[in-house]
C-alpha cells in the first residue's frame, strides 16, 4: 500500500478497598489486593488485561504488539476508529482536536530513516513529486513537503512519524507529540485496542450419506433404480 495515499486517508478521517478481618488462615488485605489485577479507569474500574491478551488484541489488528506507540498532546484525544495496522505489521493512529478540528498522524512501521535517504522518503499527506525538506532537531528530523510535516523517531528496528497539516499543527505542537510518543501500559493499552472479537462456536455439519459403521467414507452404493 502506498504510504502517502494511507496516511492522507487516515488524517482525512475508584475502587474502595477491601477490609479483612484478622482471622485463622486470612491473609491481610493489602497482601490480598496485591495479587488482584490493577483496575483500569478508562475502563470503568475493571481490571487491566495481562500481556497475553493485550498481545492478541494488537495481533488481531495485523499489528506486531513491540510497534504500538501512543501520544498525549493537549486537546487531541485519539480516534479509536483509526486504530490500525500499518504497513506490513506496523501501527498507526489519529489524534483529533475538537476545537480546531486538527489531525495528529502517529505512524510506526519497521525501518529506518537516515541522512542519505530522508529527502527521497515522502511525507505523509504530500504528493510523490513534492521536494522533501529535511533538518535534523535533537533525535529526530523533521521533514517538511507539500503542505504537510512530521516529526520522525528512528527507534531500533524502526520509525515513529507524527505527521499533520502545517497550518492545522504548528511545529511546536507536533514537536511536543513526538517527544511524547512512547511505548504504552498495559492500562494505555487496553484503553486503545479494541477487543477480541468473539467467536460463535458452531456445530459440526451431518451429512446423511455417512454410513454408521466402517472409516466414515461416503455411501455412493448405485441401487437397482439408477
Amino acid at each position: 500500500m502506498n504510504r502517502a495515499a494511507r496516511a492522507l486517508s487516515l488524517l482525512l478521517l475508584p475502587v474502595l478497598p477491601l477490609v479483612l478481618g484478622a482471622c485463622g488462615t486470612e491473609r491481610p488485605a493489602a497482601t490480598a489486593d496485591a495479587d488482584r489485577p490493577a483496575a483500569n479507569p478508562a475502563t470503568g474500574g475493571r481490571a487491566t488485561p495481562g500481556t497475553a491478551e493485550l498481545d492478541s488484541r494488537a495481533k488481531a489488528l495485523g499489528v506486531a504488539p513491540e510497534l504500538v506507540y501512543v501520544t498525549a498532546s493537549p486537546g487531541f484525544t485519539v480516534v479509536r476508529q483509526s486504530v490500525g495496522v500499518y504497513g506490513g505489521d506496523g501501527f498507526s493512529a489519529v489524534y483529533w482536536s475538537r476545537s480546531s478540528g486538527a489531525r495528529i498522524g502517529l505512524f510506526v512501521d519497521r525501518g529506518t530513516l537516515t541522512g542519505a535517504d530522508c529527502e527521497r522518503v515522502p511525507v505523509g499527506g504530500a504528493g510523490p513529486d513534492d521536494a522533501v525538506v529535511c533538518e535534523r532537531d535533537g533525535d529526530a528530523w523533521y521533514r517538511t513537503s507539500g503542505g504537510h510535516h512530521e516529526y520522525a523517531l528512528v527507534r531500533d528496528g524502526h520509525v515513529v512519524r507524527l505527521e499533520a497539516d502545517s497550518a492545522g499543527v504548528d511545529r511546536a505542537v507536533l514537536k511536543a507529540a513526538a517527544r511524547a510518543a512512547h511505548r504504552p501500559d498495559a492500562a494505555e493499552l487496553d484503553a486503545l485496542l479494541p477487543p477480541l472479537p468473539e467467536r460463535t462456536a458452531t456445530a459440526p455439519v451431518e451429512r446423511g450419506d455417512l454410513p454408521p459403521v466402517g472409516d466414515g467414507a461416503p455411501d455412493n452404493e448405485v441401487n437397482t433404480t439408477g
